[in-house]
């Protein structure tokens, strides 16, 4: 690749080999002073695609005119909304179609897959995190371990990073799940941490839960549209996340969830039941006894949520034109590039904390401040730059691939030598 330069000459050169950068155009973007704001936020919630509006407005016709036969007919029968996302869904996370569903939200599946799958034991019922997980899973986990009536803190195996280090190392995660093997139930770790912006390396934590006897999960919410992954070829047990991301599906889209092969078929694999998840050859007998769909499927509890995830069907068309093998290569070079502007800037005393490897991270590079991290955070809102902040000092940019370019890179370190 042509070595960098810090120049905005290079960045539109960059823009004008990028075979994605057409895809710019299929977004709506705020806008600040007249023009689209540099958006770097793609991590906390996504752009809206412009083919959204219509999507919409689709369903909305379908309901309009046909009532609850949009159930059966119309051009997106209801009855199946579902699995109209679940093929490309499956594309990004490295999954076969029927390992794949989409339903509630993120934390909402996590409970309720943690309930199929933990399953505590005599000395056999701790769980494994990495400290810092996102709050959302440290109260799940936490109030999972009190139903079952085990004090979370002594449950609750959390990995640190080492002395004066913010990221976990893959031999120390490895190490720890080793030594508490025999007392481990579960291993649950997000994919990304969000506030470091580390990508672990799910394969590995995989294989080494499973060599004592522990089920592997993982909260995918920073991963999915943003990094490729193989869950069934990794072996992962089971994974979520959430839709409103790096998947532009919207404020509370629906969530998505993976189960791997060998406990999906497997309808005798516990969880929770309802009328959605019953095999459609007995759902309308309206009888006792539930029968789950041999696939994820037969997680879904309640009837498809179309409303909820037509943003992310729409979505997921231009996932399928971009590729996520093509996505990922020009994140990785954003990321290079914006890195390297952000070596040249000597009047902010930062740190990027993110790993310095490509393979280590996503389109994320999380920028820690010892002091007035909140204070710089307002002043690029003030100057057109969506990107945003976590306690204690960190603000996270990520210049997500589909809708990003080099020179959104080369007007933030513009913008931020002026502070």
């Amino acid at each position: 690749m042509t070595p960098f330069e810090p120049i905005i000459s290079f960045a539109q050169q960059m823009d004008s080999l990028d075979e994605l950068a057409g895809f710019k155009e299929a977004f709506h973007f705020p806008q600040h002073d007249g023009r689209d704001v540099i958006y770097f936020c793609g991590n906390s919630l996504g752009l809206q695609p412009r083919n959204v509006e219509a999507a919409i407005q689709q369903e909305l016709e379908s309901w309009k005119t046909l009532g609850v036969e949009g159930y059966f007919h119309g051009p997106n029968p209801w009855l199946y909304y579902h699995d109209y996302v679940t093929e490309p869904l499956a594309k990004l996370v490295g999954a076969q179609k029927q390992e794949v569903t989409v339903m509630n939200t993120l934390t909402v599946n996590l409970h309720l897959l943690m309930l199929s799958f933990y399953k505590p034991s005599g000395k056999r019922y701790k769980i494994m995190m990495e400290a810092g997980a996102f709050p959302s899973d440290q109260y799940a986990v936490e109030t999972l371990l009190l139903h079952y009536g085990y004090n979370p803190g002594e449950a609750i195996i959390e990995v640190t990073p080492r002395e004066n280090e913010k990221l976990l190392r893959d031999e120390d995660i490895l190490q720890a799940i080793a030594e508490h093997g025999e007392h481990l139930a579960l291993v649950l770790f997000g994919g990304i941490n969000y506030y470091t912006g580390q990508l672990f390396n799910m394969a590995a934590i995989t294989a080494a839960a499973h060599q004592v006897g522990a089920i592997a999960g993982f909260d995918l919410a920073h991963v999915t549209g943003n990094v490729p992954v193989q869950l069934h070829d990794w072996n992962v047990d089971f994974a979520v996340w959430c839709s409103y991301k790096y998947l532009n599906a919207g404020p509370g889209a629906i969530g998505g969830l993976f189960v791997h092969e060998r406990h999906a078929v497997n309808t005798a694999t516990p969880r929770l039941g309802g009328w959605w998840g019953n095999d459609e050859k007995t759902r309308f007998k309206m009888e006792k006894g539930f029968r789950p769909k041999a696939s994820a499927g037969g997680w879904n509890i309640s009837t498809a949520q179309v409303f909820n995830t037509v943003a992310l069907k729409a979505s997921l068309e231009l996932f399928e034109k971009a590729g996520i093998d093509k996505l990922r290569n020009k994140s990785i070079n954003l990321t290079k590039y914006l890195s390297f502007l952000l070596q040249h800037l000597a009047n902010l005393d930062f740190e990027i904390i993110t790993p310095p490897e490509p393979g280590r991270r996503g389109a994320q590079l999380c920028l820690y401040f010892k002091q007035q991290g909140r204070v710089v955070h307002d002043k690029l809102t003030a100057n057109g730059i969506v990107a945003d902040y976590r306690e204690p000092g960190v603000i996270r940019v990520a210049p997500a691939p589909l809708y990003c370019s080099f020179e959104d890179c080369y007007r933030f370190y513009e913008i931020v030598k002026t502070i």
